[in-house]
Formats: C-alpha cells, structure tokens, sequence
C-alpha cells in the first residue's frame, strides 16, 4: 500500500501534502478511508476534475477505501473566487446538479465484479449533515474553532477584500463548512485522508486543523497540482468552451478531439497525470512523440484511455471511426446519426433550406474557399469531395441519395478540411 505515493509522484500527482512520513506510516498501517469532495457549480463535472478521479481510483486501486463528496450544502454557498461573488443557484437546480454528478462519478470507481478485493465508493452529501445546523450550532460548535486573522489570509478572501467587489458573509463562511465536512466524515466514517486541488489547500488544513481541535486527533491531506497548457491558456478549455463529462455538453467525439488535438508539450506533460499506463510503457510513447511527433502517439493514447473511461468502448469506437470516416479512411455508413452530428458541428457546419445549392455555392457558403471561381477551380483540380467520394462538376447539386442519417453531408476540401451542410427536414 505505501507505494501508492511513491506511484502519485511519479506521475507528478502530488503538489502538496501534510505530514509525508507520517502519511506513508498511515497507509501502510492498514486499508484508510479517504475523501474528495465535488462541488455541484455547474450541471457536470469537467476534465479539470479528472485529476482528482486519477487519486482516487490510485488510492481505491492500493486497497484504501473511497468517499465521494458531492457537496449538496457547500454548493448553494460557493468557494470564494478572487474576481467575484458567485451567483446564488436554487436549491432545486443544486439538487438535481448533485445527483447528475453522482451519476458521473460512478464509472471511475464502480468497478467491474472481477476487480475482487477493491472497496467500492461510499456516497455522501453534506446537505445531510448541513441542514440540520442551527446558527447557534454553527457559531458555537464549529466558528469557536475558527480564527479570522488565518481565514482572511486565504488567497480568495484577501484577493477579494481588496477590490471592489469585497466579499460576503456567506462566501467567507464557506471555509468553516468544507472544514466541518471532514469532521462528519472522520466521525461517519472514520475518514483520516483528503484529497483536493492545490487551490483547496486552505480549505483541506482548516479541516484538519478542525478534526485535531475538536477530536483531539491527527489526520491527513495531500493536493493536487494545477494542471497548465503550454499556451498559458486554461487546461480544459477547447474553442466551444469547457469540456464537459457529460456526453449532452461535449459529445465524445469532441472530447477525444480535444485530446487528440493537444500540444505535443502538453500532451506529453500530461500523459502521466492522466494515464493508468505503466511507467515503461508511458516513457516509451514519450520517446515515439518526441521521435515521430506528426505520428501524435501521445495524444492518441490519451485520447483512447480517457474516452474509454468516461464514456465508454461503444462511444470510443464512433469516436474513432467518425474520425477515420470524415477522411475517408472508412465508410460514412458506419456512423450513427448522433455520431455525425456531433462531429461535423465539431468541424463547423451550415444548414440548407428549401432548394439545395450546387457544389461550388455549398463550398463558398462553408467557407472552405473564399469565393466561387475557386471553388470550380478546386472541384476541376481534384480536391473537393462530398461523402468522400470526389466531385466532377461544381454547378451541379448533390442528388437527394447524397443525405446521410441526421440529414447531412460531409464536404471535405483536400485532405484535411472538412464541412458539414445539413438539410432542413
């Protein structure tokens, strides 16, 4: 069980922790029950989360027993940003946010019946224990515990008392609420280890800080590191946005595009925080994308392993294939109407209406030329495809056996450039 720390640290997966002598000597003791908590700020988890699933499923993996927060309470609060107050959501919206996300969280850590021997993940939320607060209980049992001078060095609250916005009660108070949340578990459940972000640092001592006042105990927090793109832009942010776990917000197949599309950097900088590969293996797609870099060994294996793992084998296989299909390397045939919708609203697309245009009007009008004469230049040189099959006359229209399932075409200009046009039903 100890080498489950020397295992995080390789892959880079430790940014911080309490006491590692002790922690070590902790978990080699015996099975420890641990948490990580999830905050319901938005209607699904993202990839920035996967950080915090890839510590659990090594913990759970070593044997350790798994506590899934999913903060029914801390969620109508909000964890204090630096720039400003968060929106107050209703408590129905957080509700039906909380059991979304239990839903997300089962795949990482509800293991097949064969994995014998792995402790499957207990579920709480702390609307359960938070509800039942009074404010005299509040002030009287938890704020006692609780100095000012060390809640406004937080970064969050200093950032925030400095500018114009300031900071309200509520959100100050959050502190205190994460706080008691390791405290219920410890006494619940006999949790002794959190895990959380490095931006939740503040948080996870207050709640050991917590536990040894009221408990008169020691326990235990390691944090994860912020996760950067090589760019300076935010990890986890594609053109559209985030990218959502939810296959309704982001479909699989833009998820496995956003991995397959990474840096080259990025892409090796993050193969070990994401991939359960071994180690000799994982140097190895380092030393091939480094050698062969236009190859993306790198970046396909991550996007194989964590397409497969938050949405499937099913959803991997279309995800592959719409790619491979798009470039004709496959038959369009093969996709499921949901597949290539997803896909070519990834690669940009328009829709038709009433008379469908020619090929050359349907080219300009995708943008994959910039006018018509090129178009019927690039129809008569051999580099415009409809369905990948490749086109002869640029003023005719496609015929009506052209449409695929979902209504569509696929306009591809040379190898590379690819369009969707889809007809009105």
């Amino acid at each position: 069980m100890n080498d489950v720390i020397d295992d995080l640290h390789r892959r880079g997966l430790i940014a911080q922790s309490t006491d590692e002598a002790a922690l070590r000597e902790h978990l080699a003791e015996g099975p420890v029950t641990f948490y990580c908590g999830f905050d319901p700020t938005a209607e699904s988890l993202h990839v920035g989360h996967l950080v915090q699933f890839m510590v659990l499923r090594a913990l759970q993996r070593a044997g350790h027993q798994p506590v899934v927060l999913v903060g029914g309470a801390t969620g109508l609060i909000g964890d204090p940003r630096p720039s400003a107050e968060r929106q107050l959501n209703d408590p129905s919206v957080v509700a039906a946010w909380v059991a979304g996300i239990r839903r997300q969280v089962a795949p990482f850590l509800e293991l097949p019946a064969e994995r014998d021997g792995l402790r499957a993940p207990i579920y709480v939320d702390n609307l359960d224990w938070t509800a039942q607060l009074s404010a005299i209980d509040f002030l009287r049992g938890l704020g006692k515990h609780f100095r000012v001078g060390r809640m406004l060095a937080k970064e969050a609250v200093s950032a925030r008392l400095n500018s114009e916005a300031g900071i309200s009660y509520t959100e100050f108070s959050y502190q205190i609420l994460q706080a008691n949340d390791y405290l219920q578990l410890f006494r619940r459940h006999g949790v002794t280890l959190q895990t959380g972000g490095s931006d939740q640092w503040g948080n996870l001592t207050a709640g050991i800080d917590l536990v040894r006042r009221t408990e008169g105990t020691s326990v235990h927090a390691l944090s994860t590191p912020l996760v950067t793109k090589s760019d300076g832009t935010k990890f986890g942010k594609s053109e559209g946005g985030a990218v959502w776990l939810d296959p309704g917000l982001t479909s699989p197949y833009a998820f496995f595009q956003f991995w397959l599309n990474a840096d080259d950097v990025d892409a090796r900088t993050w193969l070990p925080l994401f991939s359960e590969r071994p180690a000799e293996e994982l140097e190895a797609l380092v030393a091939e994308s480094l050698e062969r870099p236009a190859a993306r060994t790198a970046q396909r294996a991550l996007a194989e392993e964590l397409t497969l793992l938050v949405h499937g084998p099913e959803q991997l296989r279309q995800a592959e294939a719409a790619g491979r299909a798009l470039f004709g390397r496959e038959d369009l045939g093969s996709l499921d109407a949901a597949t290539l919708t997803a896909a070519l609203q990834e690669a940009g697309s328009i829709t038709v209406d009433g008379e469908v245009p020619t090929v050359a009007q349907l080219l300009q009008q995708t943008g994959l030329v910039a006018s018509l004469s090129e178009a019927r230049r690039t129809v008569k040189e051999g580099g415009a495809y409809v369905n990948n099959e490749r086109v002869t006359d640029a003023d005719a229209a496609p015929p009506a056996d052209a449409w695929l399932p979902g209504g569509w075409l696929v306009l591809r200009r040379g190898r590379r450039s690819i369009a969707g046009v889809r007809r009105e039903a």
